[in-house]
């Protein structure tokens, strides 16, 4: 199996924190292919290793990518069912290793990997790694997860003190790994009470079903499915098992096929109903938490939050069980081009965009990492949240500064949140809608509709402009020059810009736009600087443009 660039990139990266601080914790969304990235580290890694999950689908899982990254690996597996110790790769289960019996047998090992490592702060997890340690001092431990954030904030400190790689969901989108989300926010009059929710570790559920278990926001909750998404397989996030319950029985009462499944279910009838909904007998699944990791069902294309997520982590899991694409050979005639997410509970809004801020590399000098002042946690220097804790560096949390910006969306009814608001980088509206920029100071990007097509540009310090992407599709050029300014922009200078969306433009600038002195409506610093660039570049732009 060949690993695709960005996985041999976090493969790299895992490596180096390894061999630097001996553990390492790296976070990487749905779908990105953490099982073959994990089975490339252990194989990188050399040696005797187990590979810890809490899942026996899981266990099958990995060690099936294993043996597809790593041919003639030598595996075995240690569970209730089979208690064996492989002089190459075990995959083991938390829950039976955890035993005290099963704890003594574990030998000395080199190395640990721990899928879904965000439960490392249960006692199971950390006296199995402390076994393992107390047999070889010197074992590496690394841990990959979607959602490392957790309410106990230390907790993943005990067994992890730094970060990797943070992959960004944007990234494996637009790498064509996952299809595009779209995303809609439906606005049942609810946001005020929801706002008022307590949060501990996490917003409370119970509180969150007292406000949206009610019978005509059910009946809306059809209603809306039925006219964005009425024809497609979906997986419904209720905020308790009796919110599900009620929903589902609104589905029924409009002829839809939908069911319910929770932890307490027997496992052989859980995964009975999941194989219907996968083979299309069943349209709709409602769950709490049960769907939200582990679990894998490319012919879902719609997504429906009806909770609150205090983690954006948690946000991401849930969205990303609808953006896997479909295998047309193991599914005949389901096509998927893209996934609909439709928000009751305004955690797209509250998260603010669907990914992390980051820069995992130094700029201008700049260290590489920084130190979470909140956990502890040796984290790249780019975020402006913590990963693991989600403390906020800057003092104000993006999500909140843009809301505030934006006034966001207290009187609407359905809003589809476009790519634009998704991207870190603030685009421009230029010339009527003909143009669209993006300035991320060290690069600038550009959509330019010429004859009927969008033409992104893009252009990097130091280097001369150049085509990102042409076609008639704005969201796919779009994407192009988005992922452009990922690689080339400065992440922190583009948080800078937000700033400029309100301050005036300065003298320099007026004068270098020829308007110094003159009568007119006031310009943003920011609507400035873009209007500048167009002026500078204005000649390259063309000459790319008309002869594409």
């Amino acid at each position: 199996m060949q690993l695709r660039p960005r996985q041999r990139e976090f493969v790299s990266r895992v490596q180096a924190a390894l061999a630097k601080h001996g553990n390492t914790l790296a976070v990487a969304p749905t779908g990105f292919g953490k099982s073959c990235s994990m089975s490339a580290v252990g194989l990188a890694l050399g040696g005797r290793g187990l590979i810890l999950q809490h899942r026996d689908e899981l266990v099958d899982q990995n060690r099936a990518t294993y043996r597809r990254v790593h041919q003639s690996a030598e595996t075995d597996v240690y569970n209730a069912e089979r208690k064996r110790w492989s002089p190459g790769v075990t995959f083991g289960m938390v829950q039976t290793l955890a035993g005290e019996d099963n704890l003594a047998s574990i030998p000395a090992l080199d190395w640990v990997i721990v899928d879904e490592c965000h439960h490392v702060a249960a006692d199971t997890y950390r006296s199995i790694i402390g076994r393992v340690r107390q047999q070889n001092p010197k074992a590496k431990v690394f841990g990959v997860t979607a959602t490392p954030q957790r309410g106990d904030k230390k907790a993943l400190v005990e067994v992890f003190n730094n970060v990797a790689d943070v992959v960004q969901l944007s990234e494996v989108i637009a790498a064509g790994d996952l299809v595009r989300p779209r995303v809609f926010v439906i606005d049942c009059g609810l946001r005020s009470e929801l706002a008022g929710i307590k949060r501990v570790s996490d917003f409370d559920q119970q509180e969150v079903e007292a406000i949206m278990d009610k019978e005509a926001i059910n009946t809306r909750v059809v209603q809306e499915w039925q006219s964005l998404a009425g024809d497609r397989r979906t997986v419904i996030f209720g905020s308790t098992v009796r919110h599900c319950e009620h929903v589902c029985e609104a589905f029924v009462a409009a002829g839809v096929k939908a069911v319910v499944v929770h932890g307490a279910m027997a496992k052989a009838e859980r995964r009975q109903l999941l194989k219907d909904l996968e083979r299309g007998l069943i349209q709709v699944v409602l769950n709490v938490a049960v769907l939200t990791e582990g679990w894998d069902c490319p012919p879902v294309s719609c997504v429906i939050l009806l909770r609150k997520c205090s983690h954006k982590g948690t946000m991401l899991q849930m969205l990303g069980r609808g953006l896997r694409k479909v295998d047309p050979e193991k599914y005949p005639g389901v096509y998927k081009s893209d996934c609909i997410i439709i928000d009751f509970g305004y955690s797209i809004l509250n998260n603010g965009d669907l990914n992390t801020d980051v820069v995992l590399e130094p700029h201008k000098g700049k260290p590489m990492t920084k130190d979470c002042p909140e956990c502890g946690m040796k984290v790249p220097a780019g975020v402006a949240n913590c990963p693991v804790c989600d403390h906020v560096f800057d003092g104000v949390s993006r999500r909140q500064q843009e809301a505030e910006e934006k006034g966001i969306l207290e009187d609407f009814r359905l809003t589809e949140v476009e790519i634009l608001e998704l991207s870190p980088y603030r685009w421009q509206d230029m010339f009527d809608g003909a143009v669209m920029m993006a300035n991320a100071m060290s690069a600038w990007a550009m959509l330019v509709m010429y004859r009927d097509r969008w033409h992104a540009v893009g252009r990097a310090e130091g280097q001369p402009a150049h085509l990102l992407a042409v076609g008639s599709d704005k969201v796919a050029a779009m994407a192009s020059a988005d992922d452009f300014l990922r690689e080339h922009g400065d992440k922190d200078a583009s948080r800078k810009t937000k700033r400029w969306l309100t301050e005036p433009a300065t003298e320099k600038q007026l004068s270098l736009l020829g308007i110094a002195g003159q009568t007119f409506m006031p310009i943003t610093k920011y609507l400035a600087s873009c209007q500048l660039t167009w002026k500078f570049n204005e000649k390259d732009i063309q000459r790319l443009v008309m002869r594409a």
